[in-house]
């Protein structure tokens, strides 16, 4: 076997699609495929020195197209401009086919409106409604039924086409043309009767609610791909080249192993290398999700698009393009995502065995009647009430509309949920992994104790290290300055500051020397010796996961400042609805053993995992899910993304990541755990209204087709039903709009 092949799949409009494909590239000498219906991509194991062009040539055979897929570009107008003109097609069908259908529905279903020939108008109204706006479903339909298959749109367009059908045949070969004609109907029907009846209404209106569902489903399937877009626009576009010691700006993608580039404060890295001059502290969380940035000096590793937080940097080159951290992060998203199985809808799994069950009792009805009843008219009339009773009116509009509720409900508590599959998941979930920075911490450095020595004041000594840190760039530096402007403290100015990268400054502060940093240092350096009474301070801060901050001036140490990342106040609350929920909580982090494991003991969490790389987090997962638990990943960091994705239901905070929400199912755009646990709630309760509107709309199928087949239904009444079981599924739907977060 070579690596494996990935196929662009087009023209699947469900997930049987997706398993028809699959199951024609398998039955080819050696090979293995798997189609994934959400990513529109078929995975494909082949032997060696097999021809690409036959495993096209069978995909097509089975009636859709196959190539081999571009790298995605990275997020830009261009794009996004690309994306939309793939659905404007589709929304257009939908608001001309809703402009001819409302007024057919109007003069159909109102007596008043009905003036002379107006059936004549609403026939040339609905005509291109059922002919045009439902040509995606007679197209697709036709391709299903040359492969032995039905699905939702091979009952789409049999309903339509045979409430247009009986139509065309009753005004011109019926009664229905003549002039005067009204829309009058009786609960049973009467002999010679079907020919005075119309159906165009039916035909319109069941094609614009199909429609309507179709276009709310390719809008979120466009976005498959900003997932990788958005890792692709987190990288450098430029970089400062350094030749001969003259800098120049330069693309990125010009780089080659073993240039050299320079690195300014703020600036992004922009390829993974080696420093080879200055030291600095640089932001790894994009990568590792540690909240403190990380030392570096010369011979240290850095990584592509992680941002230098300190000094002047210059790094020679290791590894460029799709070598990089960066790619290699974006493949291990890709390779999620293809390993994610999309679960069918429960409407195209049942409507494989009920189209054709509908469709032959049909037929069933039309011979019995015609071999026994008075008329060939009346063994028809009762073909097409059975045919328009089953029309899926009801099942199309079940999932979208409750979709819709749901997700207009979610945006408004500040949820935002993918679609059916991903409600599907949520009553499966019995175990949600918590990734800690930036999702159970603020992801914020701050200032979290502080401890001086007796007979030092505790606001004097906050002063003069935020004298002597103001002119730092550390984000420690930075903390510290917060804290003392949060309380209201007059910082004095500071005069020959220093600042000594990884270790701590000095300055003049207030006419003391002030020196500000690492205990070790001040020991080192500077000969100063931590009181006895500061040192569980110090040994407090960093068990906790913490920075200590010794501070020092007149040449003896007077205080220890803890720095580090803080709880969100609701974190433990969330933790607790969690469990409510029947979920258990496990904290996966890539922040040392001592953070995590106090971060989990404040919210409640016995289950930690820590030091965990992006690979490492996408690797616990799987293993959660070997042993058979249903995992929801809750992350906010590009370090996070591949987990989201290999997670059954993937959960992003919307302060995250451009590239963690497109990895996700559901993010939410509140910066707070509470609301991971109310878009649990309303997923699930999204998913019941829907099952509960498939099951109504399946019983009233199955109640009303033995009565429309014994020729006691009025086809007209046959509408009517059809039309009731429509206003109940949106009526039961709208119940979600009650649905309150916590």
């Amino acid at each position: 076997m070579t690596a494996p092949i990935e196929f662009e799949i087009g023209g699947m409009t469900c997930a049987s699609c997706a398993n028809r494909v699959e199951r024609k590239l398998n039955r080819l000498p050696g090979v293995e495929a798997t189609v994934n219906y959400a990513t529109e991509k078929a995975r494909v194991q082949v032997p060696e020195g097999t021809d690409v062009t036959s495993l096209i040539a069978a995909v097509e055979a089975a009636g859709y197209s196959a190539a081999l897929p571009a790298p995605p570009p990275p997020a830009s107008s261009e794009t996004r401009q690309q994306d939309e003109a793939e659905v404007r097609p589709l929304r257009q069908r939908l608001l001309v086919s809703a402009a001819l259908a409302l007024p057919v529905a109007l003069l159909s279903m109102v007596p008043a409106l009905q003036f002379p020939n107006w059936q004549w108008l609403t026939l040339t109204l609905a005509a291109p409604v059922a002919v045009w706006g439902a040509w995606p479903f007679h197209r697709a339909a036709w391709v299903n039924a040359r492969h032995g298959a039905a699905t939702m749109d091979t009952l789409i367009s049999v309903g339509v086409l045979a409430a247009f059908g009986w139509s065309l045949y009753a005004l011109f070969l019926g009664s229905a043309g003549m002039r005067g004609m009204t829309m009058g109907w009786t609960l049973f029907p009467q002999t010679g009767s079907g020919g005075e009846e119309l159906y165009l209404e039916v035909a319109a209106a069941v094609t614009v609610f199909i429609l309507a569902g179709r276009y709310i489903e390719a809008r979120s399937k466009r976005k498959s791909g900003e997932a990788l877009r958005a890792l692709l626009e987190l990288e450098a576009k430029e970089a400062t080249a350094l030749e001969g010691g003259v800098e120049r700006k330069v693309p990125v993608s010009s780089l080659a192993v073993g240039n050299r580039f320079v690195v300014r404060p703020g600036e992004k890295i922009a390829t993974d290398g080696v420093v080879v001059e200055g030291s600095s502290a640089v932001d790894m969380s994009l990568l590792t999700g540690e909240s403190v940035p990380v030392e570096v000096a010369v011979g240290s590793r850095v990584v592509g698009a992680t941002i230098n937080a300190g000094g002047r940097l210059v790094v020679e080159a290791t590894r460029v393009g799709a070598d990089t951290e960066l790619s290699r992060l974006g493949r291990l998203i890709e390779d999620a995502q293809a390993g994610k199985a999309e679960v069918q809808r429960l409407a195209d799994r049942v409507s494989g065995i009920f189209v054709p069950v509908v469709i032959g009792l049909a037929v069933a009805t039309f011979t019995a009647w015609a071999l026994l009843g008075p008329s060939l008219e009346a063994a028809f009339t009762a073909a097409v009430a059975t045919l328009i009773i089953a029309c899926p009116c009801a099942l199309g509009l079940a999932t979208p509309t409750a979709l819709m509720v749901g997700t207009g409900r979610g945006s408004q508590l500040g949820i935002l949920i993918r679609g059916p599959r991903v409600l599907e998941q949520t009553r499966r979930i019995d175990t949600i992994v918590l990734d800690k920075t930036g999702t159970v911490t603020t992801g914020l450095m701050t200032v979290t104790s502080l401890r001086v020595a007796d007979g030092v004041d505790a606001g004097n000594a906050l002063a003069l290290a935020a004298g002597a840190e103001q002119g730092s760039e550390h984000p420690i530096g930075r903390a510290v300055v917060a804290e003392a402007a949060r309380r209201g403290l007059v910082m004095p100015a500071a005069e020959s500051f220093a600042s000594h990268q990884g270790r701590g400054v000095q300055a003049m502060v207030g006419g003391h020397l002030v020196v500000a940093g690492r205990a070790d240092w001040l020991a080192e350096d500077w000969a100063i010796a931590l009181p006895a009474s500061l040192a569980p301070a110090v040994s407090d801060t960093e068990s906790a996961g913490g920075t200590a901050v010794v501070l020092a001036w007149d040449g003896v140490a007077r205080a220890v400042i803890g720095v580090g990342d803080t709880v969100k106040e609701t974190s433990a609350a969330a933790v607790a609805m969690f469990r409510r929920l029947g979920l258990t909580p496990v904290l996966l982090t890539g922040d040392n053993e001592g953070a995590a494991r106090s971060a989990a003991a404040q919210v409640g969490i016995t289950e930690v995992l820590a030091r965990a790389t992006p690979q490492g987090k996408l690797e616990h997962i799987r293993r959660l899910q070997e042993q058979g638990r249903v995992v929801a990943m809750v992350g906010d960091g590009v370090n996070d993304a591949a987990a989201l994705a290999a997670a059954d239901l993937g959960i992003a905070m919307g302060g995250g990541t451009d590239a963690a929400i497109a990895a996700s199912d559901v993010t939410v755009v509140r910066d707070d755990l509470v609301t991971v646990g109310d878009a649990i709630r309303l997923a699930r309760r999204t998913l019941g209204t829907i099952k509960g509107n498939l099951f109504w709309a399946f019983a009233y199928n199955v109640a009303a087709i033995p009565v429309a087949m014994l020729g006691l239904l009025n086809p007209l009444v046959a509408g009517a039903a059809m039309a009731f079981s429509s206003v109940f599924v949106v009526t039961n739907s709208l119940r979600l709009r009650r649905f309150a977060g916590s």
